[in-house]
């Protein structure tokens, strides 16, 4: 353990349905460096992962979205799944904490369908980006200009494609968080 991110406090945000490996691999690679991660969701409890291909493990969700805000954290991390940033998405709270993140500067993290809630932001416009492959035209269609590469980063945007590309978005997210300021 490297302690890179010693004193930072991140993110996940997550609902139902949220990709396994996508939380829980990123999860566990920043606590590794060091950090303090906070799952994050609109009710409190547990939220159940999907798995590949069926339900996976559950989750429990440290904070709820009206117990925080974006100024409580360094960085935020969107794990995908299809289910998970559907549902953010369509959640205006979630997207006014996302939303915050953004204009704040602070480093955002999303890979597979994770992007999906950055959309509805609205401010992807003229940003490079990559996701997984059926929601390039929805990226396309927020201006974004959608790469195939296992992980991009423009300005404070980290984004990755899918489950195989966690190793190089783990590495990219620690090296990218650890140059952010640390919240007071």
């Amino acid at each position: 353990m490297s302690n890179k991110l010693e004193g930072k406090r991140i993110a996940i945000l997550a609902e139902n349905g949220f990709e396994q490996s996508e939380l829980e691999k990123p999860k566990q690679a920043l606590e590794e460096e060091g950090a303090t991660t906070h799952v994050i969701s609109s009710k409190s409890g547990k939220i159940k992962a999907w798995d590949e291909k069926d339900w996976g493990d559950k989750v429990a969700v440290d904070k709820t979205l009206d117990e925080v805000s974006a100024a409580d954290y360094d960085a935020l991390l969107l794990p995908g799944g299809v289910m998970n940033p559907d549902k953010l998405r369509a959640n205006a709270t979630a997207v006014s904490f996302v939303k915050a993140f953004l204009t704040a500067g602070k480093p955002v993290a999303a890979i597979c369908h994770g992007p999906w809630t950055l959309i509805e932001t609205g401010l992807l416009a003229g940003k490079t980006m990559t996701s997984y492959a059926s929601i390039q035209t929805d990226l396309k269609n927020a201006g974004v200009n959608w790469v195939d590469q296992e992980v991009v980063v423009d300005s404070n945007l980290i984004t990755s494609r899918k489950p195989d590309d966690i190793p190089a978005f783990n590495k990219q997210i620690i090296e990218s968080f650890a140059l952010t300021a640390t919240t007071a």
